[in-house]
């Protein structure tokens, strides 16, 4: 089980609003964060710098770790973030439905466009569920970060180590940047929907 299977499921679970772009970011970091944990990375600064080969069973781990760049100076944390999270939620969803893990949400209702879907009752959903309410610290940080917090707590509290610390202070600061995007191309489109319109 990885921080990163976790934290989807626990998005899909509580039914929160989260943007697929803000998920993905903080996916590729709770990816980056269990790295750490494995040994198969160390932060210095603001760089990741690749281990020793880890011992993953992890598919998207594995992958994860593929990916580092391994000649210094190496890749910058939030550089790693954008690449590695690129369409990373969409690329979990479709594994969690091949393994039978997600299911077509029920609703009353028709609805069009995308299937919603939701975590089937598993030993990982049971986990992931445990951890939340255990309110284990790294993964309540990144789904604070993501706007999935009960508490309203802070996004660092109860980190104590300072790379986990500086991969989710990146993990924010990246959303923040995506958020500062979309309300730039908001405000754009509203200017030439006004333009178009004329007086």
């Amino acid at each position: 089980m990885t921080t990163a299977k976790d934290l989807f499921i626990i998005a899909m679970d509580l039914k929160h609003s989260v943007g697929q772009g803000d998920l993905s970011l903080a996916l590729a970091g709770a990816e980056l964060i269990d790295l750490i944990g494995a040994g198969a990375v160390a932060v210095d600064g603001d760089r990741i710098v690749p281990g020793g080969p880890p011992t993953l069973d992890d598919r998207f781990m594995g992958e994860a770790a593929a990916g580092l760049t391994r000649q210094a100076p190496y890749e910058r944390i939030e550089d790693w973030l954008w690449r590695r999270g690129r369409d990373l939620s969409a690329a979990y969803q479709a594994a969690l439905e091949e393994n039978g893990e997600l299911k077509p949400q029920r609703s009353g209702r028709l609805s069009f466009g995308s299937e919603r879907v939701e975590p089937v009752d598993t030993p990982a959903r049971r986990r992931a569920a445990d951890r939340w309410r255990g309110k284990e610290p790294v993964l309540a940080a990144l789904a604070s970060v993501v706007g999935i917090d009960d508490e309203g707590s802070d996004d660092e509290a109860g980190l104590d180590d300072v790379a986990v610390t500086t991969v989710v202070a990146a993990v924010h600061d990246a959303v923040m940047e995506l958020e500062a995007v979309r309300q730039r191309r908001t405000i754009e489109n509203s200017a030439f929907a006004n333009l178009w319109r004329g007086p």
